[in-house]
């Protein structure tokens, strides 16, 4: 029974480590709730009044989630420097409370230096948020001079209270963040494998819901990949520790989303292509089940099976049944035990004995040595392989120009954002003269984390309709509670957690929590109507379309130049990933392949966002969204290879069966030279470039020696990862308009 229940825990930790990796919304909800329960504790003990606990709920709100610092010491330096920020600006409000142009005026400013501030980085960012936030608290509780002292007390509890929060109650060390981020990890590797083994059994009328599934854990997999990739440096000992992580993780994710194509390719009638991986909505190709009592496909079910529960499995839980599991699985890299079943499904062997090595050099990295006692032969081999991987590898970065005066994106958004507030606060006034603070708010919040117009209209579009439903709430709440105060609070921090522990997922939905907590606000204010929440709806209406209007025609960054930048980027860093692992699989020097990947991932990351005004389903422009998705679907079947030839070549100068081969150079200049041509036409329309087509990859490699074969096993793979991107470089072509140069004969 215990042993039951325990493994029910297990179950239950890993599910919750998939679905909330690292814990960061649980945690970030957690403090803030801490925060705000805190903060009404004192200033109930000191006889506050309800217009007093409700400043101090939002200002231990505003200080816990304002904080954007990883370490704790700088934490606490933004904590401290935001206090006398917060004092300042609630003293601006207050002194100008009764001069109404001059009010606003210092709003607008205060507005614009808060998103210039961004460019200081983090604590920029923060402490331009806390003004920011505090002067429109002044304005939502009706600060006067005479309430100023009152309210200076207010403040310096919350900012105490979020300190014993952040560093006591609910403490976060970017160790300790990280340990949980690599149990998510482990979680969504286990989860993307019994999606693999859904694949393997699915029927002809289920095989497309298995694939989504499939697509959808390799998309989450990618994503606690580059978490923890932001959390490297801060939370290993150094940085050796962080380049040994970063490898392991980038192996596993490679050698898990190889495995998935591998089983398609198994059922189907020929070698899938990889873009089935990547392209929502994709249907799987034609193909076939696989024989549901053969012995080779019992095997590989079973197999499958073994290798998650070698990924879930704690290193310190060993024994001779996990160890013969292991050992069996490492086997198949070598060609040991294969059974008799066609080359596709002896494949998929081979690709579990990858992953099963993935997953060894992931327990390496991540809990240390191991017991070494029950090695195979295969097994040992692969230790040694892991052993004479761990070097380092250095490489510099020169930086990058950033653009100046006008260009920078930070002063674009500060002159934006100080235009629609204007706007907003003159349409606002005129909406009502005690409550248009809402519209400058909206306005405000509408800029964040964007930076074209489209993905301003869509954050404008879901604010709308998560306000519509937050006052729709708000009214059922505000009926509940009454005057129940203390119940009227119970329900605000239920509201707040939700909005913190959704945020990441939804945009609409944190908008409807904010809403339904603002409707109980007003309820313990004694000012809730019906009016002020339909008031609250226009007000939103009015912000967003200020902030639209200002996007629109001040400064504008529409969404295809946006994208286009972002998609020259990407190209780019395509091409530095793909010559740079060439050069190294062809003899040249070592570089920083996996640091170059992550760049390619981060950009690919940008331009996906981006991209969302494009590829959001209520978009009247129905082929301009298909095509879209199909070309960030596209780029990320090209990063998939060019991981993979990374990773590859990073094994070149230390593992014992890898050799460069220098004909590998010349097959990949036709890739980079059609990168360059793709990204030159993005660039600019008139440019005349063509992309080439011709032999496949591998039939331009010639061997030295007549009679010698060709190439070997890795060469082999790494030929087929540049034929891939070379065709998925070409079908790029196409939707990007690049004219397609007739194949020479």
């Amino acid at each position: 029974m215990r042993e039951a229940g325990g493994s029910v825990r297990a179950r239950l930790r890993d599910l919750v480590a998939a679905w909330d990796p690292g814990l960061l919304r649980l945690t970030a909800g957690l403090r803030t709730v801490s925060a705000i329960a805190l903060t009404l504790a004192v200033l109930t003990l000191l006889g506050a009044d309800v217009p007093r606990l409700v400043a101090g709920a939002v200002a231990a709100m505003v200080f816990t989630f304002a904080i954007r610092e990883k370490q704790r010491a700088p934490q606490a330096v933004t904590l401290a420097l935001g206090l006398p920020v917060a004092l300042a600006s609630l003293t601006l409000a207050a002194l100008l409370h009764a001069r109404v142009v001059a009010g606003d005026v210092v709003f607008v400013v205060l507005i614009f230096c808060a998103v210039y501030g961004r460019r200081y980085g983090d604590r920029g960012t923060t402490l331009g948020l806390i003004g920011f936030q505090m002067y429109f608290l002044s304005l939502f509780v009706g600060a006067t001079p005479h309430m100023l002292p009152q309210l200076y007390g207010v403040v310096a509890v919350a900012v105490t209270s979020s300190a014993l929060a952040r560093f006591v109650l609910v403490p976060e060390t970017p160790s300790a963040v990280l340990d949980r981020l690599r149990d998510a990890f482990r979680a969504r590797l286990a989860r993307l494998v019994s999606a693999q083994l859904d694949l393997l059994d699915a029927g002809s009328d289920e095989i497309d819901k298995a694939l989504a599934d499939v697509r959808a854990g390799t998309a989450r997999l990618h994503e606690t990949a580059l978490m923890i990739q932001g959390r490297l440096e801060e939370g290993t000992a150094g940085e050796s520790v962080a380049r040994l992580v970063q490898r392991r993780v980038a192996d596993a994710e490679i050698a898990a989303e190889r495995l998935g194509l591998l089983l398609l390719t198994a059922r189907s009638a020929e070698r899938a292509n990889t873009l089935t991986l990547h392209l929502p909505g994709a249907p799987a190709p034609p193909g076939r089940s696989l024989p549901v009592r053969d012995e080779a496909t019992a095997a590989l079910r079973r197999d499958l099976r073994a290798l998650r529960l070698l990924v879930l499995r704690p290193a310190a839980a060993g024994g001779a049944g996990v160890a013969y599991v292991r050992n069996r699985l490492l086997g198949y890299r070598d060609g040991e035990n294969l059974p008799k079943a066609p080359p596709a499904v002896q494949d998929v062997f081979r690709g579990v004995g990858e992953a099963a090595r993935a997953v060894l050099g992931l327990r390496v990295a991540l809990d240390g040595p191991q017991d070494e006692s029950d090695d195979s032969p295969s097994t040992a081999r692969s230790r040694e392989e892991l052993d004479a991987e761990d070097a380092a590898i250095d490489a510099g970065e020169e930086p990058g120009r950033e653009p100046e005066g006008l260009r920078r994106p930070t002063t674009r958004a500060a002159v934006q954002v100080a235009v629609g507030s204007s706007l907003a606060i003159a349409g606002g006034e005129f909406l009502s003269s005690q409550r248009w603070y809402w519209a400058v708010l909206t306005c405000w919040i509408v800029f964040i984390n964007t930076a074209s117009t489209g993905e301003i209209l869509v954050k404008g579009y879901r604010r709308l309709v998560g306000t519509v439903l937050g006052v729709v709430a708000g009214l059922l709440l505000a009926g509940l509670v009454g005057h129940h105060t203390w119940t009227a609070f119970a329900l605000v921090l239920v509201c707040v957690f939700a909005m913190f522990y959704t945020a990441p997922l939804s945009y609409t939905l944190m908008s409807f929590f904010v809403t339904a907590a603002l409707g109980l606000l007003y309820t313990l204010l004694h000012t809730y109507s019906l009016s002020v929440l339909v008031l609250r709806v226009e007000e939103t209406a009015l912000g967003a379309a200020c902030g639209i209007i200002a996007a629109a025609f001040v400064l504008p960054v529409h969404t295809d130049r946006r994208t286009n930048e972002l998609l020259v980027t990407v190209l780019e860093r395509l091409a530095e990933v793909t010559g740079s692992a060439v050069d190294q699989l062809s003899g040249g020097p070592p570089a920083d392949l996996l640091d170059q990947a992550r760049e390619l991932d981060r950009a690919l990351a940008d331009l996906r966002a981006a991209t969302q005004p494009l590829t959001h389903r209520g978009t009247p422009l129905r082929g301009r969204r298909d095509t879209a998705r199909y070309v960030v679907a596209l780029l990320e079947t090209c990063a998939y290879h060019a991981r993979s030839l990374a990773a590859t070549a990073e094994l070149l100068p230390a593992h014992p069966s890898i050799a460069a081969d220098p004909r590998l150079r010349p097959a990949g200049q036709r890739v980079l030279a059609n990168i360059a041509t793709i990204s030159a036409r993005v660039t600019d329309e008139r440019s005349a470039g063509r992309v080439t087509t011709g032999p496949t990859v591998a039939s331009l490699l010639e061997p030295d020696v007549p009679g010698t074969p060709r190439w070997g096993r890795v060469t082999d793979r790494v030929l087929r990862h540049l034929q891939r991107l070379d065709e998925a470089v070409l079908g790029l072509a196409r939707p990007l308009k690049v004219p397609v140069a007739a194949p020479r004969r």
